[in-house]
């Protein structure tokens, strides 16, 4: 008896670390698609059962301490360090979406949709109207 239940909680707290591993929260290297250069990471959060990012860091030195010159409303002119990009996701199966994301280099704010693709790499969609018009990164977790 004392075995089973050991081997119970065992399997339990597995399946919690699996879970917890398993999720879109934490530091992400961005990669432009464009390019393929690493531009910044971009910390994933929730908050009140919604998904956010905010810009942490900026790798390319030239570029922290730029202005979203192009954004307009509440970002016109703020620092993109420290920028929520990421707003307002729900999560709806293996995916979080109905949100938006913003383009700092444009000011462009995207319809958005994110999966991840394996635990250490995650998949963001921007996109006007469907889908299909739109542009994809790949976003790599970054390891504390």
């Amino acid at each position: 008896m004392n075995k089973k239940l050991v081997i119970t909680i065992v399997l339990f707290f597995l399946a919690i670390l699996f879970a917890q591993s398993q999720t879109v929260v934490g530091k992400w290297k961005t990669i432009d698609d464009e390019t393929g250069k690493a531009k910044a990471i971009v910390e994933i959060y929730e908050e009140s059962g919604k998904i956010y990012g905010k810009v942490v860091f900026i790798l390319e030195p030239e570029n922290k301490k730029k202005l979203c010159v192009e954004c307009s409303g509440k970002d016109k002119d703020k620092p993109i360090l420290g920028m929520i990009i990421i707003k307002g996701l729900s999560k709806e199966g293996s995916e979080y979406t109905n949100g938006k994301i913003l383009d700092p280099k444009n000011g462009n704010l995207y319809k958005c949709y994110i999966t991840l693709e394996t635990k250490d790499k995650l998949k963001v969609r921007g996109y006007i109207g469907i889908s299909l018009l739109g542009r994809t990164q790949y976003w790599y977790r970054v390891k504390n």
